[in-house]
């Protein structure tokens, strides 16, 4: 076809991103670069790659009653869904670092997430869920003891059966409902206990979710009033004794974007569950699983970026025109070069954030702050990105086919998920009240990119104080939250990037307020830009 790049049958998602490769190893996470390479290979295989578009195009449907009326609420999905999550189980996306506790397990695990947002992000929700609940499940030693040993399966079983019957299982979430959102603590759900109550202990649970993550799973994280107060609950689908538990899936979400996950509104009629944590101490209960969400939120809008750069590129190296290749138009390489320093920034971050998370208690101070800075930012930076590079490809970057919409639709879930801007940010002046250490820790890594001339030192020694301002006047904790991630993301890059996307990053986001892309300053090195994140798999 004259003046159309050929088709993109495979993607290679490992071995032409540069920043994910240096960043593995740097990270920690280099012994498993085999594996990760291996998952990227079958992930953008041009069989997942359909999977992926199957899965979207025909979305999960509600089977709340059999034929004979009773009641089943079960989701069904299209087959190349349950491909995806095959995949997802065997390569351990859901629970590598607790399979494999070598340094760098979270990292290696990040990576993995990254490159799965690239070809199938709704996947990503009921894997992160899964992830993400192993914190929570082994604060309850009879919890742990009932469940661990499936969550350290590999073996995918979408049926809906008791736990017993299975070897691997999942793990969603219930938080939020419809009177608070993301304030939880004005739940209305009610635990009443079976018998003495406590930790450990089954309550019957009553009451309406508004938003149920990954309502197929076999088991659910429920935040409830129990009577010291609010409580978290792991609810299973089914009870012990082999009756479906009272969890009623009143309808699914028809959602912009993230189309093949199912996100339900239910009800909890006399549903029973067990106490994890504290009575009364639900949200730090939760709150490890919540962070680990957060990073996910990081890593999956750092993949939707550098797939929408892949897109873009690849189309504008093979389309002319007004006698050029669109990636030799000036204005153009301007515009591909700014998406390219987005993408790399926000890879660097992610893979960072998740060695912090490595690290343990020696980084957790750090790690609370940096994880929601990173979340606020690059989140929002993701929906940008897909804008631009939806652009790239002019009105065939429109149409489904194309896969921009997709990824257009899908950018904004991970900024509004566990925690949209606002509350995002609040919760950054409260960590920097409550962690000790948390804004040392954070400076400190900023300063680790300083150099003279790099305006990161003088960033450095204005966080603190911007951030005591900010605590007097919430109102610019936007403004304080966007400062401290373009800081850390230059830092990173200072330290880790070739100098030209270092100077243009310092020039644009650190040194100004940048206004949009395709406005690098003159001087820039535009083709080194670009350059370093080529992509030119043809199929």
């Amino acid at each position: 076809m004259v003046n159309q790049p050929p088709l993109l049958l495979e993607l290679d998602l490992y071995d032409s991103d540069v920043a994910l490769k240096d960043g593995l190893r740097r990270e920690g996470g280099g012994w498993d670069e085999r594996g990760v390479r291996e998952y990227a290979r079958v992930m953008g295989s041009a069989e997942m790659v359909k999977a992926g578009e199957l899965a979207n195009r025909y979305p999960p449907e509600l089977r709340s009653h059999d034929r004979f009326g009773h009641r089943i609420d079960e989701v069904e999905f299209h087959p190349a869904w349950h491909d995806i999550m095959q995949l997802n189980l065997r390569h351990r996306v859901h629970n590598l670092p607790w399979h494999d506790g070598r340094p760098g397990a979270h990292v290696a695990r990040t990576a993995r997430h990254y490159i799965l947002s690239q070809v199938e992000a709704g996947s990503a929700c009921p894997v992160t869920m899964t992830y993400a609940c192993m914190p929570v499940i082994r604060q309850q030693p009879e919890v742990a003891a009932e469940w661990e040993q499936l969550l350290l399966g590999d073996r995918y079983d979408p049926r809906c059966v008791p736990s017993g019957q299975k070897q691997a299982v999942m793990v969603g979430m219930a938080m939020t409902e419809k009177q608070g959102g993301s304030d939880v603590r004005s739940n209305s759900t009610v635990a009443e206990p079976v018998d003495s109550g406590g930790p450990g202990t089954g309550y019957f649970l009553n009451g309406q979710k508004w938003f149920c993550s990954a309502p197929m799973s076999d088991a659910f994280l429920v935040l409830a009033q129990a009577p010291g107060g609010l409580s978290c609950f792991l609810v299973p689908r089914w009870r012990d004794d082999g009756v479906r538990n009272g969890i009623q899936l009143q309808r699914l979400k028809d959602k912009l974007g993230n189309r093949s996950n199912a996100s339900a509104e239910i009800e909890l009629r006399g549903a029973w569950g067990r106490m994890v944590g504290e009575e009364g101490r639900g949200v730090a209960t939760i709150l490890g699983m919540v962070q680990l969400t957060r990073l996910d939120c990081v890593s999956g809008s750092a993949g939707l970026m550098r797939q929408a750069l892949s897109q873009a590129l690849y189309h504008c190296r093979h389309r002319q025109a007004f006698g050029k290749r669109l990636v030799e138009q000036p204005l153009m390489l301007n515009v591909l070069a700014d998406i390219a320093l987005e993408s790399e920034a926000a890879t660097l971050l992610a893979l960072r954030l998740a060695r912090a998370v490595d690290a343990g208690e020696k980084e957790s101070a750090f790690s609370r702050v940096a994880t929601a800075v990173g979340k606020y930012w690059v989140c929002r930076r993701a929906e940008t990105v897909a804008a631009e590079a939806m652009e790239c490809l002019g009105g065939g970057g429109y149409v489904e086919e194309s896969v921009m919409p997709r990824i257009f639709r899908e950018a904004p879930v991970n900024a509004i998920w566990e925690g949209s801007g606002n509350v995002i940010c609040l919760d950054v002046l409260r960590a920097a009240t409550k962690e000790e250490g948390a804004i040392e820790a954070f400076v400190d890594e900023v300063r680790l990119g300083a150099e003279q001339g790099n305006g990161l030192a003088v960033a450095a020694d204005t966080i603190s104080a911007a951030l005591k301002a900010a605590r007097e006047d919430p109102s610019q904790a936007r403004l304080l939250v966007e400062k401290m991630a373009t800081a850390l993301q230059a830092s990173l890059l200072a330290r880790y990037s070739p100098a030209p996307l270092v100077e243009a990053f310092v020039a644009t986001r650190l040194s100004c307020a940048h206004l949009g892309m395709g406005t690098l300053p003159p001087g820039v090195d535009l083709p080194a830009l670009v350059g370093r994140a080529v992509v030119d798999a043809e199929g």
